[in-house]
């Protein structure tokens, strides 16, 4: 008999070891941990051990994230009620850019807008939005997040040593929570830390921010 076979017939009989008892004692496995000699009731007791601290571990991890994700909704409600309290609309680009980059401790954000009404379209965050910066907002379905591999956009942050970077388009709201609005704006978000927006990183957050964002912001157009 091979392995196989002995392990199939013991898990098909298994009142094996019940009829033959004194094996149990018997048998001598050494041990991963000690590199000794151990009985087998040892080696399970091992075993149920080593299990018991990846559950352990993986409780901590889950434990970690949920506190991270409660952080993560403290500072969009606080972020949110930063945006309803500006009455000022000269002011709330800056409060939009300030707060995100205070909130939510991201070293680089900018925001540019375009097809904004006369009297904004002196301010800065309403200039410098190129053709195919539009074209891209516009054709972006979902958060971009990934390596920044010399985005136009991401010039906007002014700094030399952005590693990563988060895009998310700015759109007009819509009635039907399913349809996509007209873009009007981008927002970017970098970091020096290559890891800090990645693919296949979630997006649900992000998301919320552009919708805020752009619900926000909305007063600004033309």
């Amino acid at each position: 008999m091979n392995a196989q076979e002995v392990a199939s017939y013991l898990q098909t009989n298994p009142r094996f070891f019940e009829d033959n008892a004194e094996l149990l004692a018997a048998v001598q496995l050494t041990s991963p941990h000690s590199h000794r000699a151990v009985s087998l009731q040892e080696r399970q007791m091992e075993i149920l051990r080593e299990k018991n601290k990846g559950l352990e571990l993986k409780l901590a991890d889950l434990v970690r994230h949920g506190h991270d994700n409660d952080r993560t909704q403290q500072r969009m409600h606080a972020w949110q009620l930063r945006l309803l309290a500006e009455v000022d609309s000269h002011a709330l680009p800056y409060a939009v850019q300030d707060g995100l980059q205070q909130v939510f401790d991201v070293p680089g954000v900018a925001l540019k807008l375009w097809n904004v009404a006369e009297s904004y379209a002196h301010m800065e965050v309403a200039q410098g939005a190129t053709e195919d910066v539009r074209l891209f907002a516009e054709g972006l379905r979902a958060p971009y997040c990934g390596a920044n591999s010399g985005f136009e956009a991401a010039a906007w942050l002014e700094r030399d040593d952005i590693a990563s970077l988060a895009m998310v388009t700015l759109r007009v709201p819509t009635r039907d929570a399913g349809a996509l609005g007209a873009a009007f704006g981008l927002l970017v978000l970098g970091s020096p830390e290559p890891r800090r927006f990645h693919e296949g990183m979630g997006t649900a957050y992000l998301a919320q921010i552009g919708e805020v964002a752009g619900a926000a912001l909305n007063r600004l157009r033309d």
